[in-house]
């Protein structure tokens, strides 16, 4: 009788636990729709301003798609400042600037029956199931660097007549530029075995460019600097580095330590002028000591 009171009363505790987690799991999953429904409400009200400001407001019935280029251009770097700076309260100001500059698109292009967001949102979403057969297919994948290839791969699916190369903007800054022509180069193959082997192709750059240089070469120099700029670049993604936000920190640091060189100079009632190097590089180390 004992045991099967003890086996009824463990039973009952089985069926507790299993309600009570079936419970956490429904709340669980009342929380998600209720985030997702609040998201959805967020951006139905976002598409109802746009529409409004499109029709209500003279500046923004004024805009084209031309005429918006230059601002999502803006906004795009002041994000990336952002990101630099990592201050998310700025970062989330400037993905909405972003977002609205996507509504703004999405809107001008519907007025005249071109597009409009619902087909800028499905176009994407088809573009990543397609992408991301290891997670929408059967395909099987080990890393993230096989994920890269078989995106290169299908993207060249997609784009039959076009090249690796070919999904690079022109426009991009010329760092990046370089940055992203090796990254899709490394999508179907075309890298270095081992990332230390890069160092002898920077040390040759380098000499190259030392060797134009000296004779004093002026077109030829500026051939090989970029040579060795696009070595050095190539160098930092193989070690994981991303260049164009390591050069901004070092113009960050730069721009640092000139200012509090030029404020102790002023404060000094002095002019930049009137110092000499030697002067001017002690207040530049009495910079860096105090980690500007």
């Amino acid at each position: 009788m004992l045991c099967e009171s003890l086996r009824s009363k463990e039973n009952v505790w089985v069926v507790l636990l299993r309600e009570e987690a079936l419970v956490v799991v429904s709340c669980l999953q009342c929380q998600k729709m209720n985030k997702r429904e609040t998201q959805l409400k967020a951006f139905s009200r976002l598409l109802d301003i746009m529409e409004r400001l499109r029709v209500e407001c003279p500046w923004d019935k004024k805009q084209t798609i031309s005429s918006l280029r230059k601002l999502t251009i803006e906004e795009t770097f002041e994000l990336a400042d952002a990101i630099v700076e990592m201050d998310m309260e700025e970062i989330k100001k400037e993905l909405g600037d972003l977002l609205l500059h996507i509504v703004f698109y999405s809107q001008i292009a519907s007025e005249t029956e071109q597009f409009d967001f619902t087909d800028v949102a499905n176009s994407i979403c088809d573009k990543l199931i397609f992408r991301h057969p290891h997670i929408y297919g059967d395909v099987k994948v080990d890393d993230a660097e096989q994920v890269i290839q078989n995106w290169e791969s299908l993207k060249l699916k997609e784009k039959k007549d076009k090249r690796v190369l070919d999904g690079v903007p022109k426009s991009l800054p010329p760092l990046v530029k370089a940055m992203r022509l090796q990254e899709k180069a490394r999508g179907v193959g075309f890298d270095w075995d081992k990332k230390e082997q890069v160092w002898d192709k920077v040390k040759e750059e380098l000499a190259e460019l030392q060797e134009e240089i000296i004779k004093e070469d002026k077109e030829k120099s500026a051939q090989e600097l970029g040579d060795f700029l696009f070595s050095v670049i190539n160098a930092a993604r193989l070690y994981g580095i991303d260049p164009e936000i390591a050069l901004e920190q070092t113009n960050k640091k730069f721009i640092n330590r000139f200012n509090y060189l030029e404020e102790k100079t002023i404060t000094k009632g002095r002019s930049l002028h009137d110092m000499n190097l030697e002067e001017m590089d002690a207040l530049w180390n009495e910079a860096k000591s105090k980690g500007l």
